[in-house]
């Protein structure tokens, strides 16, 4: 399929275009294919999304920053880009893949805009990569509002319902300081990571929401 509609929807022509078309081949097809290209993309979509958050947003603290953040590179806000993009007619899918519906699938339409941004990155580099994570998450950006979003905990809680994982554990491992002055670290559990994440706060409240900050920025 023709590449230039797409193209010309992203806001960038690639120089290598087998880049492009290996962004866009699912692992259904076998042989060579982007799951690489969307390993390299998620990390330059999460630094270059956070760099945006932090120029834009010099009054928001850390935690808000965050969940903003888990917010904008989550797969559902992926899958929505990518749909605005058209990009399933684009995506090369195996016989069984795509006679189940891939084109619309939202985890693999994520994942081709993944691999999109990593092949734009190997094509022309950060400054180009920058240009089209500007470009296409614009408007989402601009729609955060702060106080609208929830607390990292319903975030994480939401995000291992979702995959049918059970709830985080919270525990209070140390406390130190005076009573009106006490600070409290927890650590925060999920099936899926063998480490825990840890929260560092005035309250056990706080120190638990900060730990889940913490666990949702590594899991997304």
């Amino acid at each position: 399929m023709n590449s230039d509609a797409l193209q010309a929807r992203l806001g960038y022509v690639f120089n290598d275009q087998t880049l492009l078309e290996l962004a866009l081949t699912h692992r259904s097809v076998g042989g060579r294919n982007n799951e690489r290209l969307e390993f390299l993309g998620d990390a330059v979509l999460g630094y270059l999304v956070g760099e945006l958050l932090y120029n834009e947003r010099p009054n928001d603290q850390e935690d808000v920053l965050t969940l903003m953040r888990a917010r904008l590179v989550r797969k559902e806000t992926l899958a929505r880009i990518a749909a605005e993009l058209e990009l399933g007619r684009h995506i090369r899918l195996g016989t069984s893949a795509a006679s189940s519906g891939g084109h619309r699938r939202a985890s693999i339409l994520a994942d081709a805009l993944e691999a999109l941004l990593g092949a734009v990155h190997q094509d022309a580099g950060l400054e180009a990569a920058r240009a089209v994570v500007t470009r296409l998450w614009r408007k989402s950006i601009d729609a955060l509002e702060p106080g609208a979003l929830k607390d990292a905990k319903t975030l994480l809680q939401e995000w291992l319902q979702g995959r049918a994982l059970p709830l985080p554990d919270y525990e209070v491992v140390r406390t130190e300081g005076a009573e009106h002055q006490k600070i409290y670290e927890v650590h925060c559990r999920v099936v899926c990571e063998s480490e825990p994440a840890v929260g560092i706060d005035r309250s056990r409240k706080l120190a638990e929401k900060a730990a889940a900050a913490a666990m949702l920025e590594r899991l997304t």
